[in-house]
């Protein structure tokens, strides 16, 4: 069995989703979640789930320019390699009214609400991994900042979380959390897409 995600659940869009076709979003920027992506998915921590049906795993930057961050899109974790096609900007997150709205070629992943709350813990975070990996989850879960086991991914429950461990625990200088009621799924930020990304890659290259 791969480390691939167990919900049966997994990817599906808990909110309100408020999507506008538009144009692909800053080439630049997408570049870059790319370059970083590529070796989030060779790993084998982004991916699809063959059994589910199901892509899991995403990665997101603050954006540079309008909006507040570019995000992998919905249902693209199958992809081996992904272009400006694959990603939306997200313009507005409404935590109470639980709503995200995004414009671009593709709809925001469905952990968008999540990344959200991330940017919003400080400035200077700049970048946020979300993967999976059933050894990282096993051997990780209650070791790194680690949310309840009853709160579910993708809702304000889960962006409420990490706030919490972003007061309450090491996660502001681990930088690395373990979500514990979304089986298999790990989250990691930084202030550029290489720490983030870096550091998830660490991790798994030391298991």
């Amino acid at each position: 069995m791969s480390d691939a995600p167990q919900d049966v659940d997994e990817g599906y869009i808990k909110y309100d989703a408020e999507w506008q076709v538009g144009p692909p979003p800053d080439a630049a920027l997408v570049a870059d979640l790319e370059r970083w992506r590529a070796p989030l998915y060779e790993a084998g921590l982004i991916g699809y789930d063959d059994e589910l049906r199901v892509g899991f795993g995403n990665l997101s930057a603050r954006a540079r320019e309008g909006g507040l961050f570019v995000i992998s899109g919905t249902q693209t974790g199958h992809l081996d390699t992904t272009s400006g096609e694959h990603y939306a900007l997200v313009t507005d997150v409404d935590l109470d009214a639980n709503r995200v709205s995004s414009v671009g070629p593709v709809a925001a992943s469905s952990e968008a609400m999540t990344h959200a709350a991330l940017y919003a813990l400080g400035v200077n975070i700049a970048a946020v991994v979300h993967v999976h990996s059933r050894a990282l989850w096993d051997r990780y879960r209650g070791v790194l900042p680690t949310t309840a086991e009853d709160v579910a991914y993708g809702t304000p429950g889960m962006a409420r979380e990490f706030g919490r461990l972003w007061r309450r625990s090491g996660f502001r200088e681990s930088g690395i959390a373990v979500m514990a009621g979304h089986a298999d799924g790990l989250l990691s930020i930084g202030a550029s897409l290489e720490e983030a990304a870096g550091r998830m890659l660490k991790l798994n290259s030391a298991r």
